[in-house]
């Protein structure tokens, strides 16, 4: 159930096991003003350290004992928050005026950026219709979290109580990649859940085999690291498949045929290309794509191409032109 916070921005919640107004990039970013740090030499700078530029090239906010540890004393942060722009953000974080919003948001209330939030900082393919709300995740013994005063904009929050899965330094305002994908797999719709997933495999940021050795407590997250394949291309192509695999069909995706992969090969001569988002009508690669269909059809493959917003906002007709070709066998060898 929604909850009002101390400062009236209502608060929703998302169960521990189980996404914005962005709030944005994150970094390297546990506690004590005390720490002994070495003599200020006046003005911005402590041993020859400026304090505010270390902090924006850490992102625009970072962790008090990141500023200390780098050679600043106490002496001189203090006196640089003192002065500004530099500003604290609760007890263990300072920040400058271009400190992200969504890890600010995070640091006010003593969490951080989880889930659909994560990824979409991540720089994962995030589809149109996903949450958009800041998520956040505390641990489970946590106070329900507040911010230190009224912001609109940041009115409604999904919170994740949960253990993290991965153990993260004090000093970062982000949970890690397997604490985003559990998040994810129990939070989002499985359709979007899967092309996040996906999106992180493909990214790097984690890889394929690991997935299976990591010890998900959900159920969804379980069932979704069985079917990832890391084969997509795009989340287009995600979507699709993810659509069109209760057909019970043999589908396979990215084979090379005539020179070039084709993003979904359905049966054995029904070829399905994705036109993403970023697709102009008049490129090179649109040129690309044009001999590449009449070089397959000429070896015998029928081939459907269908645009980002036909799958994303008109899929009935999408499903009907695939029912159709199917329904002639042309997804079967002659």
């Amino acid at each position: 159930m929604p909850q009002a916070s101390d400062s009236g921005a209502v608060v929703r919640f998302c169960s521990g096991a189980s996404g914005s107004p962005q709030w944005g990039t994150a970094r390297d970013l546990s506690t004590g003003w005390g720490v002994p740090g070495v003599g200020a030499l006046g003005g911005h700078q402590t041993r020859g350290m400026n304090i505010v530029e270390f902090v924006e090239r850490a992102g625009g906010i970072v962790h008090r004992q990141s500023v200390l540890d780098a050679g600043a004393s106490v002496a001189a942060l203090r006196a640089e928050l003192g002065r500004g722009p530099l500003q604290r953000v609760r007890r263990y974080w300072v920040a400058t005026p271009s400190a992200p919003p969504l890890l600010r948001g995070a640091a006010e209330r003593t969490a951080r950026v989880a889930c659909v939030s994560a990824a979409r900082h991540r720089g994962w393919w995030i589809p149109p219709d996903a949450d958009e709300r800041p998520h956040l995740q505390v641990r489970p013994t946590a106070r329900t979290p507040t911010l230190p005063s009224p912001a609109p904009s940041r009115a409604s929050s999904v919170i994740h109580w949960s253990r993290p899965l991965v153990p993260v330094s004090p000093r970062v305002l982000i949970e890690s990649v397997a604490d985003s994908l559990e998040h994810i797999a129990g939070c989002l719709p499985r359709e979007q859940a899967i092309v996040l997933w996906e999106s992180a495999v493909r990214s790097g940021a984690i890889q394929l085999g690991e997935l299976a050795h990591i010890g998900w407590r959900s159920t969804a997250a379980r069932e979704i690291a069985d079917i990832v394949t890391g084969q997509s291309d795009s989340g287009l192509e995600t979507i699709f498949v993810v659509r069109v695999t209760p057909w019970a069909l043999p589908i396979r995706q990215q084979v090379h045929l005539a020179g070039h992969p084709v993003d979904v090969l359905i049966g054995d001569r029904l070829v399905v290309q994705l036109d993403g988002f970023a697709f102009h009508s008049g490129s090179a690669e649109r040129t690309r794509d044009l001999a590449h269909d009449r070089a397959l059809i000429a070896l015998g493959y029928t081939v459907l191409r269908f645009s980002y917003s036909e799958v994303m906002y008109n899929w009935p007709a999408v499903e009907q032109s695939l029912a159709r070709a199917i329904a002639q066998r042309r997804h079967l060898h002659p």
